[in-house]
């Protein structure tokens, strides 16, 4: 089984409510580090503006650039859901290494501002789903933008694309993502 988030582009407001749930129960430390980020996409101008948000932690990617980059072998992928996690203790730290994030497209192995701070990144909330519970971020999003489960569910309930604005599916790696995109709509003007 391999899980996967499902990102519904059209229900994002960009509130950040994702990123500052995601900090809070993993208690990660104000600063650069962000298990979940929020970016912005905006395009055209007026009178046709558009605007998108992309909700970005790490995809669990099917084949992960991350784990084979990894000298320190601290990285690696369970074969009972498909998790992509990190030992941090064996992590090499940002100071002698981070080969991980220069191998992952979608910048999800993040560092500290501490000295030689250890990688860190989007675990799936482990704990939370033990217990049946999703992850945090997606219990937090008040418009409901994210879901998680088995990629085959997320995929029979809402289809199989895999692409939104500001997130491009990579064949190889295989991003456990489900999308709804934000399409650019042209009005009439009046």
């Amino acid at each position: 089984m391999q899980l996967a988030f499902y990102f519904d582009q059209t229900r994002c407001t960009g509130c950040y409510a994702c990123a500052v749930a995601c900090k809070d129960w993993h208690d990660v430390p104000a600063g650069p580090a962000s298990w979940m980020r929020v970016t912005t996409i905006e395009r055209g101008k007026y009178p046709h503006p558009f605007i998108a948000f992309a909700c970005t932690p790490c995809y669990h990617c099917a084949q992960p650039a991350c784990v084979p980059a990894c000298p320190a072998n601290a990285i690696s992928k369970r074969g009972e859901d498909g998790i992509v996690v990190v030992d941090r203790d064996a992590c090499l730290g940002k100071d002698k290494c981070q080969m991980c994030l220069e191998a992952c497209p979608y910048r999800a192995p993040q560092f500290g501002d501490e000295a030689d701070a250890k990688m860190q990144k989007c675990d799936f909330c482990i704990d939370r789903w033990a217990e049946g519970k999703p992850p945090i971020c997606v219990a937090g999003c008040p418009m409901r933008a994210l879901d998680a489960g088995p990629i085959t569910k997320m995929e029979s309930r809402y289809g199989k694309l895999h692409e939104a604005e500001g997130i491009r599916y990579h064949e190889g790696l295989r991003p456990s993502l489900v999308c709804k995109p934000r399409r650019q709509v042209y009005l009439a003007s009046y």
